[in-house]
């Protein structure tokens, strides 16, 4: 009984549910048609192949006696086969392959057809023995039962005919062209026949092409099936090309003109596409003749008639008008100007007459398209009043796919507008603002060169604060982009925003969206978005001016990233290292980025030393000798750290490669190469150092202009007291230049008269040498300079009273005391005028130094110093006098006394 109940019970658990059950039976059923479905062992015979056949033998025997399947692989890989071995592919397959075709399935027949146009298309063939043998096998299957198959095989036949030449294409395949195109064959193949004219119209001149292809195309155009009429009008562009100007005015207009006006609007629609695309061949008389009355009765009646022609007409209107801008009037160019605003609103809810909403939105799309060239029809100053409503609808058109399409050509109208780019700040803010990334996604595509139109007029934007709106809006988009999950959008918008570098001042940038891309660089989880905002935030690194927010931005990357607490932040360092040897130059990456990299060979995670590794090689390009001698020593101390006490295996395997290449990089680089980095590192450099320099002369400025501020006040309270001095100079100059020579006679009268030789001279001599030192001297106080001068009157009156003879009486010493003190006051006189002059020296040198900054100021404080330099001579030769006149009196008064003391001792 055991037994039996063992095998009675289930493998799984004893009580299972009910649905694993479900499961494993739905399984077991589904298991069943396969195992029915596989092969038999007859059937594995017949679909083995023996190995030992080549590529062109095992074709051969497939196409003969394999299966449709296999015949379907053999087709299908015949243009590989050509490449191997054209001349036995040509020779053995490509029969098999034709007789293959003849009552082939249809999978066979788009296989025979793809494979014959790749060969045709990729130039395998190289003689047209080869083309011609495909030609025949593509005429034969070109009225294939099969609308695709006979589409693929007209696809053939056109490609063949750029590769045949002229003879084959004429016998083989336009005289049984001729017969093709009569009523009594197919629709197909008389569309077929169309299709070849407008081919092989290109290949011939245009004698041949308007005598034997011209006829069949005019016979053509007036099939009694639209869909031929409509194939022939697309072909007649090309025919008129090929004929000429000349022929296509008096042969092909006429014809067109009349299907322009055919019955059938899809007639109508393919001759009005033909006509304006052959505009560029008119001359003016045509235009204004022919041209303009079409296009003005086709504006008059496309709203009433016909969508298509509608349609056609809103996607042709800027060339339209751009083309005939010459040959209208100012009415018909208004007439223009007003169907171009009705199409601008068509399908709105507002407009009366309502169409289908599919066409509806395809014509306002079409009319974004074609507002730069209507913008240049109407001329950018009537912007406002002409296209302003129009453009501004289309900015807040309900579709999304119409907002697109503004978006899309939005850099092209603000380039146009130019100084008037104000005008369109709000459809700028509303397109940035909006809910569809797709709009947002347009609109990225040339952010940059918006941005640079619209930033360069900062004038404009101070107005009414548009300049934070513009800020609000970019950064409001950036937010709404990076909480979704279109990463590709969010890498292309922060790499237009690395442009704000070169067109926002740095102050502003760095306050709005350094801190914003910075935060994206440590939390964002996408490897490209990090690596953008990484490029955008040494972009902004590199071209801010001010070096306190350079170093704030530095230490943020080292503190945050290279000496994070994340690993992943450590990893995102080294790519910022990476993206910073491109936008630096070498010397600020050595500065700044190179040690605190090569810090990192300490870090525990094995992820960081790897990626630092793989970083090695470019860090030792930036390094140039003798320069860099001490960071070269450094890396090296790196490497052999790596080499001596790795342990993970992958690091080590990634150093050993590393060291390889570091040994063949001055190799492998040749000479001009290092030469285009080194000119290219200089460029960046001096860069860098105007920038600097940049920084440093707008800050010299700001200090200068406070500094003239204050030199200007303090100039003008000088003025007044200059002037008024130079008056006292002028006239105390002009007094002692006329009592110069009667003091010089007295000097000479009274050394004749004295009879020997006095101490006083050299003495009184010396005292205004003295007197000058002491009074020359700079930076003290005046009790001091007062003190010095009086211990220098001291000594001069002590040295002349010590230097008197004996015999002098004390009547003769109260005289000489009497003369001292004259002589004391007088140049205590000329020494306070001798301190104020000095005074005003200093001053006028102070102007002087101001003068060098300020250019138009220069020439009046050089004459004014010249002015105090003369009135300072006058003084001292005014003191030398005073001088020399005190010493002839004193010497005067000495001889007198001696005169008589000799006298009274010679009575005595």
């Amino acid at each position: 009984m055991l037994p039996g109940r063992m095998t009675l019970s289930p493998p799984g658990p004893p009580c299972g549910p009910p649905e694993e059950l479900q499961e494993l039976q739905e399984l077991a059923f589904i298991e069943r048609p396969i195992r029915r479905s596989l092969k038999t062992a007859e059937e594995i015979d017949q679909l083995t192949v023996d190995e030992d056949l080549n590529d062109v033998e095992r074709a051969v025997y497939l196409l003969s006696m394999g299966q449709e399947v296999q015949r379907a692989s053999v087709i299908s890989n015949l243009p590989s086969l050509v490449r191997q071995n054209p001349a036995e592919t040509f020779r053995r397959v490509v029969p098999k392959v034709r007789d293959v075709l003849n009552g082939a399935g249809a999978e066979i027949q788009l296989a025979a057809a793809t494979s014959f146009l790749t060969i045709l298309q990729d130039d395998i063939i190289l003689i047209h023995t080869h083309t011609y043998s495909i030609l025949k096998t593509v005429l034969l299957h070109l009225n294939h039962r099969d609308a695709v198959v006979s589409s693929a095989w007209l696809e053939t036949l056109l490609s063949a005919i750029n590769a045949l030449p002229k003879e084959t294409i004429k016998q083989e395949v336009l005289n049984p062209l001729l017969y093709q195109s009569q009523l009594s064959h197919s629709l197909q193949a008389r569309l077929a026949a169309c299709r070849i004219l407008g081919r092989a119209s290109c290949k011939f001149d245009s004698l041949i092409v308007k005598k034997e292809l011209l006829p069949l195309a005019r016979s053509l155009c007036r099939d009694v099936e639209p869909e031929v009429r409509v194939c022939m009008c697309h072909q007649l562009e090309s025919m008129a090309r090929a004929i000429g100007v000349d022929d296509t005015r008096t042969e092909l207009l006429p014809e067109m003109l009349e299907l322009a006006g055919d019955e059938e609007g899809s007639v109508r629609l393919a001759a009005f596409d033909s006509i304006i695309s052959l505009m560029e061949m008119m001359d003016g008389d045509d235009r204004l003749h022919l041209l303009v009355p079409l296009v003005m009765s086709a504006c008059d009646a496309s709203s009433q008639v016909d969508e298509g022609v509608m349609v056609s007409l809103s996607f042709q209107f800027g060339k339209l008008c751009s083309g005939l801008a010459g040959s209208l009037s100012d009415e018909q160019k208004r007439l223009l100007l007003q169907k171009f605003q009705v199409l601008c609103i068509t399908g709105l809810p507002a407009e009366e007459n309502q169409m289908d909403v599919g066409e509806s939105t395809l014509i306002r799309c079409n009319c974004c398209y074609n507002l730069p060239a209507m913008l240049a029809f109407v001329d950018p100053a009537h912007f406002l009043s002409d296209l302003f409503p129009s453009f501004s609808g289309l900015c807040s058109d309900p579709e999304v796919s119409v907002r697109r399409s503004v978006a899309a050509g939005f850099h092209q109208v603000v380039k146009m507008l130019g100084s008037n780019v104000h005008v369109v700040h709000k459809e700028l803010l509303l397109l940035l603002q909006d809910n569809s990334l797709e709009v947002l996604d347009a609109l990225m595509n040339h952010l940059d060169e918006t941005l640079e139109v619209v930033l360069s007029r900062g004038d404009n934007l101070m107005v009414d604060n548009k300049l934070q709106e513009l800020l609000s809006a970019l950064l409001s988009a950036e937010q709404k982009v990076g909480s979704s999950l279109r990463w590709r959008l969010h890498e292309k918008l922060l790499h237009r925003y690395s442009c704000l570098s070169r067109l926002l001042p740095g102050e502003l940038l760095h306050q709005t969206f350094s801190a914003r891309i910075f935060m994206i660089l440590t939390t964002n989880k996408v490897l490209p978005v990090q690596k953008e905002a990484a490029r955008t935030f040494c972009t902004f690194l590199r071209y801010n001016r001010k070096q306190e927010q350079r170093q704030e931005m530095m230490e943020r990357l080292i503190q945050d990233l290279a000496q994070g607490r994340s690993y992943w932040n450590r990893l995102r360092f080294l790519d910022v290292c990476e993206i910073a040897t491109e936008i630096f130059s070498r010397k600020y990456f050595n500065k700044h980025f190179l040690i605190p990299a090569l810090e990192l060979v300490h870090d525990p995670v094995a992820n960081v030393r790897y990626k630092l590794c793989q970083l090695l090689p470019r860090l030792r390009s930036s390094l140039r000798l003798p320069a860099d001698k001490l960071l070269l020593q450094k890396l090296d101390f790196c490497v052999q750290k790596f080499l001596c006490r790795e342990k993970d295996k992958d690091v080590v395997a990634m150093i050993r490669k590393t060291v390889l290449e570091l040994d063949k990089l001055d190799l492998s680089e040749p000479f001009h190469k290092r030469h285009e980095w080194d000119l290219l590192d200089q460029k960046k450099e001096k860069e860098e150092m105007l920038l600097l320099e940049m920084l440093e002369r707008q800050q010299s400025d700001g200090k200068l202009n406070s500094d003239k501020h204050m030199e200007r006040k303090r100039r003008d309270s000088k003025t007044s007291l200059s002037s008024t001095k130079s008056m006292s100079v002028s006239s105390s100059t002009g007094s002692s230049t006329s009592g110069k020579e009667t003091r010089k006679a007295k000097l000479s009268r009274s050394r004749s008269l004295s009879s020997q030789p006095t101490s006083s001279k050299p003495a009184n001599s010396d005292r205004p040498l003295k007197v000058k030192d002491l009074s020359s001297s700079s930076g003290l106080g005046k009790c001091t300079r007062d003190d010095s001068l009086r211990t220098a009157h001291f000594t001069l009156t002590t040295q002349s009273t010590s230097s008197m003879p004996v015999l002098i009486r004390s009547k003769t010493t109260s005289l000489l005391d009497q003369a001292s003190m004259l002589e004391q006051r007088d140049h205590r006189t000329s020494t306070l005028d001798h301190r104020s002059g000095t005074r005003d020296h200093r001053n006028n040198m102070m102007e002087q130094r101001t003068s060098s900054l300020e250019e138009r100021e220069h020439r009046t404080s050089t004459l004014e110093h010249r002015d105090h330099r003369t009135s300072t001579l006058g003084q001292r030769s005014k003191t030398m006098e005073r001088g020399c006149g005190m010493k002839d009196s004193q010497s005067r008064k000495l001889s007198m006394n001696r005169k008589s003391s000799s006298f009274q001792s010679e009575r005595e």
